[in-house]
């Protein structure tokens, strides 16, 4: 048996303690996202059905751009 609802919901107590907030998607057949956000970065995190975890972390360049970039959003 996974262990992974058990480890989601001692992830998402740690968050809460924490003072974080987040989101869930569900976004694969199987896997929960929990997406949470912090100054400089954006985390997604995937607890799967079979137990395993994937951490993907998305961190800003420190830059701040001007509205010329949501162009780019589109040609992507």
């Amino acid at each position: 048996m996974s262990t992974s609802i058990p480890q989601l919901l001692e992830f998402l107590g740690q968050l809460s303690q924490a003072g974080l907030s987040y989101k869930l998607e569900h976004n694969r057949d199987e896997a929960i996202m929990v997406l949470v956000a912090v100054p400089g970065a954006r985390w997604e995190i995937e607890f799967f059905a079979d137990g395993s975890i994937e951490v993907e972390i998305f961190e800003s360049s420190g830059g701040v751009q001007g509205p010329e970039m949501l162009s780019r959003l589109f040609k992507k």
